[in-house]
């Protein structure tokens, strides 16, 4: 079981888990954003450690920059007792924890997510892998990280497209979990939120699913709420001009399979506009991709069996199902009625 320490201040709780296991080499993988705002927060209850750097952003979440980190820890000596701490966001949290569980057949990582979005979300559940060939997390495996470690003082490093974007999987969260929760965050504006109470419901909600089913054989799915649509919508973004960030994405399929889920009579025609108009009034309106582009995306999605378009839709606000067949003309109504907001 790893270790998980949500406080203000980690460097202490650091500092013991390293002098504890006694590693014979500390690496701490950074991006080009991280390594000015993020690194000097930490590096002074760091023993000896080498620095491993890659470029920041989803275009580079592929098997180059992969490559590029396995030659890094090949050419600094690392053996299978070294331990790689990944300092970063969702992205550099997946692939960073995806190289060190293949390099020399896996040593151990440490996660210390600096956006929201990785700490109520990527950071949890032992989910690690790349985007291939345009496809979202199209290669990976399952496996926890030695520890995770979650301070908000990273989230002051944050500008405000970035925090909100992980504000989505907040939202996700309690849509799925808990209409309470839901009830009083659609109250608030984003400044107007608790991070240290959000970040507390949300890793506890999503760790505890996780561990009930840590393999994504039942119960786990629900999690998926928002992202068949959004991953494709992502996917789409992903090499234009104007790609969009993950939870902006997940924004969009949240509204999108709400309908789905009113279409199949899961969802009332309120909650339906409660849900669309927040998310709206959060993230504003994106221009989207044609509809046919979507759906091609759509259909490579993880989750799908066979030719089966399988969704997580909402069963009410704070209750969710998975594994839903759902058609071709379901998802054109529902990129319909976002554009109709």
């Amino acid at each position: 079981m790893q270790s998980v320490i949500i406080k203000e201040q980690i460097g202490p709780s650091l500092k013991a888990i390293l002098d504890q296991n006694a590693y014979s080499k500390v690496g701490v993988l950074v991006d080009t954003n991280t390594e000015n705002l993020c690194l000097p927060a930490i590096k002074n209850t760091l023993p000896d450690f080498e620095v491993l750097r890659v470029e920041a952003g989803e275009k580079f979440k592929t098997l180059d920059t992969c490559q590029r980190i396995w030659e890094q820890l090949t050419h600094k000596g690392f053996d299978r007792h070294a331990v790689l701490i990944v300092l970063g966001g969702g992205v550099l949290g997946d692939m960073g924890g995806f190289c060190a569980s293949t390099f020399k057949r896996g040593i151990d990582f440490i996660l210390i997510p600096t956006t929201l979005l990785s700490q109520v979300d990527a950071s949890v559940g032992g989910k690690l892998g790349i985007d291939f060939m345009g496809f979202k997390n199209h290669i990976g495996l399952f496996r926890e990280p030695t520890a995770t470690l979650i301070s908000t003082v990273f989230l002051a490093t944050l500008p405000e497209r970035e925090l909100r974007s992980g504000y989505a999987e907040v939202i996700k969260h309690s849509l799925i979990s808990d209409e309470a929760k839901w009830k009083a965050l659609s109250k608030k504006p984003l400044k107007g939120q608790d991070w240290n109470d959000l970040i507390d419901f949300s890793f506890q909600f999503k760790s505890g699913v996780a561990e009930t089913d840590p393999f994504e054989g039942g119960i786990r799915k629900i999690l998926n709420f928002g992202h068949t649509i959004g991953h494709a919508v992502e996917s789409c973004c992903l090499k234009t001009d104007s790609p969009l960030f993950h939870g902006e994405a997940i924004a969009i399929g949240m509204v999108a399979e709400a309908h789905i889920s009113f279409q199949k009579g899961l969802l009332g025609e309120a909650s339906l506009k409660e849900i669309g108009n927040y998310i709206i009034e959060i993230f504003g309106k994106e221009n989207l991709p044609k509809t046919t582009s979507i759906l091609e995306w759509a259909t490579q999605d993880k989750k799908n069996k066979g030719n089966r378009n399988l969704m997580a839709l909402l069963d009410g606000v704070g209750h969710a199902v998975w594994d839903v067949e759902v058609n071709e003309n379901e998802i054109r109504s529902s990129l319909d009625y976002y554009r109709s907001l």
